[in-house]
Formats: structure tokens, sequence, C-alpha cells
């Protein structure tokens, strides 16, 4: 029949409509402004309108929502920070679009290359958002941010950031990406405990070896 799918298509829309104030009765005072009506209505489960309505409301971000990356430091026993980036290069070299460019440290004395970054530099307005930099990275230095919210008027120093504002604890880190932070500490331990396993046996066969010593020398 000539109008159908019109007709179909209008249906459609009188149902959202409907389901609207539905939706509105049944989450009176939490479907709007609150996370959990948010969250509902970025789901399969929305009915009615399910437009967000940007920036008063924001969609909860997924943990593997990738943006600009940031580079982790661990704070130690004594209050200082240890970058975990050795400024290998690692992530230059993969990097698609070459937007991170670092600065090696050296040894004044020496002149020869220490491993840590006296600075680092990603371009944000070039940056893809690959996550290719943190893929590769041996260290678990380099990680997607989900900070999105970035745009400003001024290019030359807002779009650049700098080691400083690239750095963050990996604390913060634990609270964007929970599940791959626990992960990665879950590996990091074993390795650790692999490492002082080999270390004892080491210490122990030296000791043993020692004492063997010492017997042929009493005899």
């Amino acid at each position: 029949m000539y109008g159908k799918g019109i007709i179909k298509g209008m249906g459609v829309t009188l149902k959202h409509f409907v389901q609207t104030y539905v939706e509105d009765i049944k989450w009176f005072g939490r479907r709007y402004y609150k996370p959990e009506g948010i969250a509902h209505r970025s789901s399969k489960d929305a009915k009615g309108i399910f437009t967000v309505q940007y920036p008063e409301e924001k969609l909860p971000m997924p943990e593997e929502f990738r943006f600009i990356p940031f580079l982790i430091y661990d704070v130690l026993e004594d209050g200082t920070h240890k970058d975990r980036c050795t400024s290998c290069g690692i992530c230059v070299k993969v990097c698609p679009p070459q937007c991170i460019w670092i600065e090696q440290t050296t040894n004044p004395d020496t002149g020869r290359p220490v491993p840590e970054p006296v600075e680092f530099y990603i371009d944000i307005d070039i940056c893809m958002n690959c996550g290719y930099c943190a893929e590769y990275c041996p260290f678990d230095a380099i990680k997607m941010d989900h900070d999105y919210e970035l745009a400003s008027y001024e290019r030359q120093f807002d779009h650049i950031f700098n080691k400083e504002r690239l750095s963050k604890p990996a604390e913060y880190y634990a609270t964007v990406r929970p599940v791959n932070n626990q992960l990665e500490e879950a590996v990091r331990a074993e390795k650790a405990a692999k490492k002082a396993e080999r270390e004892a046996a080491k210490a122990a066969k030296a000791a043993e070896k020692d004492a063997g010593g010492e017997s042929d020398n009493g005899s």
C-alpha cells in the first residue's frame, strides 16, 4: 500500500514518544542526571528517548575506552616518584602518526644515556588514539586515558603535552582500568616471585659451594 512505510515510521516515533513518559514514571527522580539512569539509557534495554544531553549528562566510559596516552609513575616509600618509562623509544617507533617525542636523560659525567626520560612530548592533535604505544610498552609505563574533554582555543601550548602533564600515579591507572591493572599486577607479582626464587636458589647454591670449600680446607 502506498504510504505504508511512512505510517510504520510514524508508529515507531509515537511508540518512543509514549514510552518516554512511561520510563519517566518508572525512573522518577533517577532517569536524568543520575549515573544509573544514564547507564540504563545507553544500554540495550533503553526505551523512549535515549539521547544524552551532553555536557550536562555524560555516558560512563567503558574500561577499554582509549584516548590520549599518559605516563605512569610509582610512588616510593619515601614519597619520591619513580617513572616507569626508561625512554627506550619503542612507543616512538610503533606510533603510526609519529606524535611522540622523547628526550633521553644523559649522565653528565660519562655522557652515556640514563634509562629515564628528561622530557616526553605528545601532540594530542596528531594522536589517533590507537593504543599501540601502550600495547607495545614493555614496562607498562604508558597507558590510554579516559579524559576526552581536551578542547581549547590555543594549539601550541594546550595541545602539546609534556612529561609533567602526561605523568600520573599508578593509583590513577587503577581507577580508570581496574580489571587490566589487576591482571598486570598479578603478572608483575608472579615475575617478582620467580625472580626471588631464582636469587634464593643461587644464594643457596653459593652457600653450599662455600661450605664445601671450607670442609675441604679443614680436611
